[in-house]
């Protein structure tokens, strides 16, 4: 009796757990099904059906501040997938702004193309809110590959009509049909009707400081049907979640805003005026504080598109916000205007906010109408015509996951005509200033809070990227009109005096003006893609040895560039900076060299907005200025220095010439004394010829740079067991026409990660072994906590373990056994031309089937084309 009782006791434990997994799957299916983020987060791109078949690819801007996914098929951004960066062959998520910084800033973003083509209204979408309808694809590959140019000498895609210093290009069509790929529209019920659109685009991201927040993209669209297209109209969709890396999911996407910025008030040189900048917004609600505070994971950054190029100006725009509810489609909801009798309003169906089909998208695009912020949702805007709030505003207006569609039109296009339309994809930093902002946000009143964002960040970065692509002031095609200007008034003075009018005693204020100054503020339409740059950084070599990092770099090339604005050569310095990860904000310098030149401020008695001293040359060297100012050419004794504002030296012939002297940056130009930078070999004269293959064989390095601009530097006392990153930058002395300040280039462009060990060259020549640290590898060892694994705290702590392998030579196979013979794992190790990370490699802890090792003892077996080594490593909980 007692057996059968537990026997049925038993089979109700197992009937009920079986019902409670079922129900938990079911659940948990209808959630991704419900939302389709949850399931697109894990999947795995676009794969080829066969030959014929177009592949959708991604290339990924890594050159400024902002890094961003571009697809070959009107997208950018990975829907949440992460794909292989194909630069770096590191992992990558859609768009990190911050550079490194692991907060992505986008879900996707999409072109949206609508025309009236006869009697039909079509719509052309790279992508949409279902993420299911691509209807834009490239040409079967190689054709339909991407190609890359760059400004950059140093770089591989050195390029003579490239416009920046990465360009990206692409071309993709929305005429394939293939069902396979393109999916029947669900509510038109019919299949995709192309446009009969090709799409050239070209994507450009820049590394100077006042232009690496943004990427511009330069579209030419060109109709490619037999049809007129007739009242097009083009949207940029976007769909741009917010979340660091660690919280990708439902924490992180549902709590963002957005929104429209449509001037700011700018100041320059005194003067303070509007600039229309029309700018939509993402961005997180509150920047992700952590206990009252901002960390490396706060999310404080807002991101936008900005148009800066149309065919016309005399364009309709429009701004629209929705959001999408996949559960319920009652509860969809967007801003809506009340229909009057001159615009009736129109009915989605079942979604409120939601455009789903073609009828329904064009409406959008073409319908003219701002919506108001999300912040703003819970506010009743009725008595501006809007609908009133939903019962689910005070949520919406909190934060949600949102989109929005930036469109502008019309235009028509005949068959074979080209659109030209640029954008910017524009970041600006520190939106969000303190962390307890949103403690008390109010939505029935959100303005409070919208006062406390700050907007000029990303408004500044707006303004730069309008005016790299149309510089101001420039008349690009020489037809006379350089742009739109404002003037500004400065120090107007006021006399009152009496007089007597019509037997009245009256007060008159009399108005003198004393100076007026121009300031550009927009181009003459022509595109320019330029902007000041500094010279290109130094190529430099990284040599090891234990506990030390010798840097070799050469800079003929970045000593002897012209920039492209004023046509001198503007080098200045070199800077060389250490770090333990990759983000800017971890480096420190370690050594510098720069010129030894003096900036001559002079008295400027027309400054605006007060007479003062001004800068108006380039830097003197100390040559220079004893030939100008001392005794003679050879007059040592002459000291810029001893001029100074208070005592400036006055010119014995012209009274009014009066100006003093500052270095530009330190003058930490004596090798070996002022600055701990080497010439390698420091008895080069200057050489014949500046092209290596022309220079006499005396002045040339075995691998075939100029001796005279050979440089080293080595870092001593380091950690050999630790990765560092190394870098060497560039900057100039600035413009002083143009206000800018000195440009360096980017700190983590182009840095290596090395270690500090015996470099293979030593492991050859001394036959070292090979060994293994930590050994043992103890797991409650806390190494992620010291920082000597997952730096960036954004790996889980069982895939972020790293076994390390010393003294490697250059090409071998690493095999990892279990004690029973079982292998574990196989590295193959390949740098067959050597190179800083040649000795060394690196094992994550998890085997060839992807799980985490357990604690025990192993062999590893290391071989190579000389040798075969055998060791042990211990693994313990």
């Amino acid at each position: 009796m007692n057996i059968k009782f537990n026997f049925l006791k038993d089979r109700q434990k197992i009937v009920f757990l079986t019902v409670f997994i079922l129900v938990v799957i079911s659940t948990s299916l209808a959630a991704q099904r419900s939302n389709p983020k949850i399931y697109l987060s894990g999947k795995k791109q676009h794969q080829m059906l066969s030959l014929t078949d177009p592949i959708v690819e991604y290339a990924v801007h890594n050159r400024g501040n902002m890094q961003l996914a571009v697809a070959n098929n009107g997208t950018f951004g990975t829907l949440g997938r992460t794909i292989t960066n194909p630069s770096t062959g590191e992992p990558f998520l859609s768009c990190i702004y911050p550079k490194n910084s692991n907060i992505v800033n986008l879900w996707v973003g999409a072109l949206w193309m609508g025309a009236i083509v006869g009697r039909d209204t079509l719509v052309s979408c790279a992508n949409e809110d279902f993420y299911r309808t691509t209807e834009f694809w490239p040409d079967i590959k190689p054709f339909g590959d991407f190609k890359y140019k760059s400004i950059d000498p140093n770089s591989g895609h050195y390029a003579d009509d490239a416009y920046s210093e990465e360009d990206i290009l692409c071309e993709y069509t929305d005429t394939v049909t293939n069902p396979h790929l393109v999916e029947m529209d669900p509510t038109d019920h019919r299949p995709h009707k192309p446009l009969g659109l090709k799409v050239y685009q070209r994507s450009m991201a820049w590394s100077y400081s006042y232009a690496d927040d943004f990427i511009l993209f330069d579209y030419k669209i060109e109709n490619i049907g037999i049809n007129k297209l007739k009242n097009l109209y083009m949207g940029i969709y976007i769909d741009g979640d917010v979340w660091h890396i660690s919280r990708n999911g439902p924490e992180g996407w549902n709590d963002d805003i957005v929104g429209f910025y449509p001037a700011h008030d700018f100041t320059v040189r005194g003067c303070t005026y509007t600039d229309s900048i029309k700018v939509a917004y993402t961005a997180d609600n509150d920047g992700d504080p952590e206990n009252g505070q901002w960390n490396e994971k706060s999310a404080r950054s807002a991101v936008g598109v900005r148009v800066v190029r149309t065919p016309s100006d005399s364009l309709r725009y429009s701004f629209n916000w929705w959001i999408t509810n996949y559960n319920n489609p009652a509860y969809d909801f967007g801003p809506r205007r009340k229909g009057t009798p001159g615009d009736p309003y129109r009915d989605f169906g079942p979604r409120m906010g939601t455009p789903e089909g073609d009828n329904n998208k064009y409406y959008v695009m073409r319908h003219k109408e701002f919506d108001y912020d999300l912040l703003f949702t819970a506010v009743d805007h009725s008595f501006e015509g809007w609908l009133p709030p939903p019962e689910e505003a005070v949520d919406y207006a909190t934060g949600y996951d949102t989109r929005y569609l930036l469109s502008f039109g019309p235009f028509e296009i005949n068959p074979g005509e080209k659109l030209p339309i640029d954008f910017a994809w524009v970041g600006g930093e520190n939106f969000h200033v303190n962390p307890t902002d949103f403690d008390s946000f109010d939505p029935h009143n959100p303005q409070p809070y919208y006062n406390k964002l700050n907007f000029t960040p990303f408004a500044t970065n707006s303004r730069w990227a309008s005016w790299v692509y149309d510089n101001p002031g420039v008349d690009t095609d020489e037809d006379g009109y350089r742009g739109e200007f404002v003037i500004c008034v400065y120090d107007s003075t006021t006399t009152p005096f009496d007089t007597t009018i019509n037997g009245h005693d009256t007060t008159i204020i009399k108005v003198d003006t004393i100076s007026s100054d121009t300031i550009w503020v927009k181009g003459d339409g022509v595109p320019d893609f330029k902007g000041a740059s500094p010279p290109p950084a130094p190529k430099f070599w990284v040599y090891t040895d234990v506990g030390s990092l010798t840097i070799r770099f050469n800079g003929a090339l970045t000593e002897n560039s012209r920039d492209q604005f004023s046509g001198l050569k503007d080098f200045e310095g070199y800077r060389i900076y250490l770090a333990r990860d990759n983000r800017s904000t971890s480096y420190s310098v370690v050594a510098s060299y720069d010129k030894k030149d003096y900036n001559k401020y002079v008295w400027d008695k027309n400054k605006l907005p007060q007479p003062g001293f001004s800068l108006f040359d380039p830097p003197f060297t100390i040559e220079q200025l004893q030939c100008l100012y001392g005794d003679s050419c050879g007059d040592k004794t002459f000291n810029p220095l001893s001029y100074t504002p208070s005592s400036p030296y006055t010119h014995p012939l012209y009274s009014d010439s009066i100006f003093y002297f500052i270095p530009q940056d330190y003058n930490a130009s004596d090798f070996g004394i002022t600055t701990q930078i080497m010439k390698k070999f420091p008895d080069q004269p200057y050489p014949s010829n500046l092209n290596p293959d022309s220079a006499r064989p005396d002045e040339v390095t075995e691998d075939g740079y100029l001796k005279y601009y050979e440089y080293e530097f080595t870092i001593n006392n380091l950690l050999p067991t630790v990765s560092y990153w190394v870098n060497v930058t560039t900057f100039d002395f600035g413009s002083p026409q143009s206000g800018l300040t000195s440009l360096e280039t980017p700190v983590n462009n182009g840095a290596q990660e090395v270690y500090p060990l015996s470099s293979t060259d030593l492991v050859k020549s001394k036959h070292l072994k090979a060994y293994v640290y930590p050994n043992p590898y103890r797991i409650d060892a806390r190494y992620d906590y010291n920082g000597y694994e997952n730096r960036d705290g954004y790996l889980a702590k069982d895939r972020a373990r790293r076994i390390h392998f010393a003294n490697l030579p250059d090409v071998c196979k690493i095999s990892i056994y279990s004690l029973d013979g079982d292998l574990i794992k196989t590295i193959e190790h390949n740098y067959p031309h050597g190179g800083p990370e040649a000795m060394h490699e690196t094992w994550d802890l998890i085997t060839r089937n992807t799980q985490a090792i357990v604690s025990g003892l192993y062999y590893y077996v290391i071989e190579s084309k000389d040798n075969t080594q055998i060791g042990k490593l211990v693994i313990i909980e």
